[in-house]
């Protein structure tokens, strides 16, 4: 830690190639069909049409942009259109038969493009690389092969969305994808947004979205306790990523309420609860609260004044900070405003932990390297200890919306 800046690493980025940067990093054998598809293909998104797209992929102003928004290092996710893919690969439902084989070769030309844009800047970025959950040794084999490529920021988990066809994320048809993260210490990431059910386009179908998009996401977390994936690989991380914090100590409550009772409800024969309970306690493992603290983490995007003194019951030591950067809900350009607005007056040893320390240690940040870099372009202690009572006027992320409270999930 510096002496007066703090180190900054944020556990929410996007990026991603241009659409036809993409061809060299695919199989010489799907390029004619990249050609086909690519040459019909129309863009759904608007970010990704604008002159602002490039900081999905223009290495140098990215590190600019980010400096100068006082954050020296970054966890990546995906963003841009991966070859095959009807829309961005956090938001496509998951493929069918028809498809399968050629999304997969989009999904790794992506991983290859991403260990490259990853050792542009040595030390600074950390991957997630993705996979398909329709074959879980072919993405165990893709989890080896993209952690050998120095992808630090490890896997992004695909959700299961209801009619997907695809099993649960509790069955143990995943194991051999938890047993190969396990084993070489990644990350298992889930990203708000790639675990909802298609709605549609209607006004209220997109407002349903914006409301339950976030529980969606927040379903892997009981799915992987109840199913007991961290009793059987012990040395397994989930990281829940843009799904806010609030809703954390609450759900840990519920969910060990549930735990005890049916734990309990399981070992009296007869009962109407019994059969709910029945082999819970065998395959799951320690209760919801302790897998918790044992196993879990929040990227917490965008951390919103009123989660911020919920810090204790989530876990300090459980929470890295996230600017979103490049999305315009995201922080950027205005980190330091963000940071007065939702930490000013946490300690600063927890604010160091949450703004980077957690993060380097669950991604293998060296912070050696990135202090010296902190201690030229990262906020001021006490620059971040001022609060701030006005936002911005142009400001669009939701930090500094006014009127949040603490929500339900």
């Amino acid at each position: 830690m510096n002496d007066d800046r703090y180190t900054v690493i944020s556990a929410d980025c996007h990026a991603g190639a241009d659409l036809l940067d993409y061809k060299p990093y695919l199989e010489q054998r799907y390029h004619d069909d990249f050609d086909a598809w690519a040459a019909t293909y129309v863009n759904p998104h608007e970010d990704l049409l604008a002159d602002c797209a490039e900081r999905n992929w223009n290495s140098e102003r990215r590190l600019a942009e980010l400096e100068a928004d006082g954050i020296v290092a970054e966890v990546i996710f995906p963003n841009t259109i991966p070859p095959f893919f009807p829309s961005g690969s956090l938001m496509t439902q998951p493929a069918g038969p028809e498809d399968f084989a050629r999304r997969w070769a989009g999904l790794r030309a992506h991983n290859r493009w991403l260990a490259d844009f990853c050792a542009a800047a040595p030390g600074r970025r950390a991957g997630v690389f993705q996979i398909l959950l329709g074959d879980a040794e072919e993405a165990a084999k893709e989890i080896r092969r993209a952690a050998s490529a120095g992808l630090k920021g490890g896997l992004m988990l695909p959700g299961t969305p209801p009619g997907s066809g695809l099993p649960e994320l509790y069955s143990r048809t995943y194991d051999p994808i938890w047993a190969a993260c396990a084993e070489l210490g990644v990350p298992v990431n889930h990203h708000a947004g790639s675990a909802s059910p298609p709605l549609g386009e209607e006004p209220a179908a997109r407002a349903v979205f914006m409301v339950e998009t976030t529980w969606f996401s927040h379903r892997a977390l009981w799915h992987l306790v109840f199913g007991g994936a961290f009793g059987r690989h012990p040395e397994l991380k989930l990281v829940l990523t843009e799904q806010g914090s609030g809703w954390i100590p609450g759900v840990l409550g519920m969910l060990d309420y549930y735990h005890g009772r049916l734990v309990a409800a399981g070992t009296r024969a007869g009962t109407a609860e019994a059969r709910f309970g029945a082999g819970l306690a065998e395959g799951m493992g320690a209760a919801p609260s302790r897998a918790w603290r044992d196993h879990c983490f929040v990227g917490a995007s965008f951390m919103r004044p009123h989660e911020v003194p919920l810090r204790d019951r989530i876990g300090v030591d459980k929470i890295m900070w996230g600017s979103d950067y490049p999305h315009d809900e995201g922080t950027f350009p205005y980190t330091r405003e963000a940071l007065r607005y939702a930490c000013a007056g946490v300690p600063r040893v927890e604010l160091a932990a949450m703004l980077g320390g957690n993060a380097a240690r669950v991604y293998g940040f060296d912070l050696a390297l990135l202090d010296p870099v902190a201690a030229k372009v990262g906020p001021r202690v006490a620059e971040v200890a001022e609060p701030l009572t006005e936002p911005p006027a142009d400001a669009t992320s939701p930090v500094f919306a006014r009127g949040a409270s603490v929500r339900v999930w």
